[in-house]
């Protein structure tokens, strides 16, 4: 599943490539992914010129001229590819096409769920209107904002860090070296983290995320071209039994609620007293 290095990034593609294009038609092959009716869908999209591509978190979120938005969400995977002109090879499975006047191509595949909206300007998008601390940017994921979203808080640190409505974009990938590098077990309740450890994490998670993104994200996930990341080199993440590169011990995969972690049991004990890793970022 892309998660916000992998958004980034497409986003980044997107607002190069497809800037100034204009949408002259618009082809829709499953209609569960849209927001709205085909036709309705049509008429806020056809005739509109792209501007700025950003991304907030899983989404990205295309602005419109003269006026409305195209929101994007890729879900438990898929692939957002673009063709250049003339667009005659396609893929062959894709739930959303969008051709542009100079008669390239944007296809929106979807492998399980994933949302195509259009958006008017006046109108408030329930799915992205909530979202929470963007790591990436740079303006609104401040030491100050992630402090107060930790403050009062009594869970655990893993499902807050996924929370997308507390930070968005982080998923059960990322979150693996994230929590590894802060040395925090999963589970580790949020009133026992020293500033000092808040502190590191708040770092961790914009460093990793970056350097992920930089590197064009996932080797298994594919950019706006076809062209697959480089980020392949987990620390613990995906790497059970293997040795742990600060001590050397197995990494274990443990079950933390409906998701499944990799942890060093001896880095990461859930009542360990705080010690900076070497290894705290790659």
């Amino acid at each position: 599943m892309p998660e916000l290095p992998e958004i980034w990034n497409l986003a980044r593609q997107m607002d190069q490539t497809l800037r100034g294009k204009s949408i002259s038609q618009v082809e829709v092959r499953q209609e569960k992914c849209l927001n709205r009716p085909l036709e309705e869908f049509r008429v806020l999209l056809e005739g509109k010129r792209l501007k700025d591509c950003q991304a907030h978190g899983k989404w990205v979120t295309t602005t419109l001229a003269p006026e409305g938005y195209f929101l994007l969400s890729l879900g438990m995977g898929g692939s957002l590819l673009y063709h250049p002109a003339p667009a005659a090879s396609l893929p062959e499975k894709y739930q959303v096409r969008l051709g542009f006047e100079d008669n390239s191509a944007l296809t929106v595949g979807f492998w399980w769920f994933g949302y195509a909206h259009a958006v008017e300007r006046k109108e408030e998008h329930p799915m992205t209107a909530n979202l929470g601390l963007d790591p990436l940017d740079d303006c609104s994921f401040t030491w100050e904002a992630f402090q107060s979203l930790l403050s009062g808080k009594k869970g655990a640190i893993k499902p807050l860090l996924m929370d997308q409505h507390a930070v968005a974009g982080i998923g059960n990938v990322y979150i693996q070296d994230i929590l590894f590098c802060s040395r925090l077990h999963p589970n580790r309740k949020i009133p026992t983290i020293s500033e000092e450890q808040r502190q590191t994490l708040y770092r961790v998670i914009g460093e990793n995320l970056r350097q992920a993104a930089e590197m064009g994200g996932l080797a298994y996930e594919e950019d706006l071209f076809g062209a697959h990341g480089q980020f392949k080199d987990f620390l613990v993440g995906y790497r059970e039994g293997k040795p742990c590169p600060e001590c050397g011990a197995a990494i274990q995969k443990i079950k933390t609620g409906s998701t499944s972690t990799f942890i060093c049991p001896n880095c990461q004990s859930e009542t360990s007293s705080f010690s900076l890793p070497k290894n705290r970022s790659r």
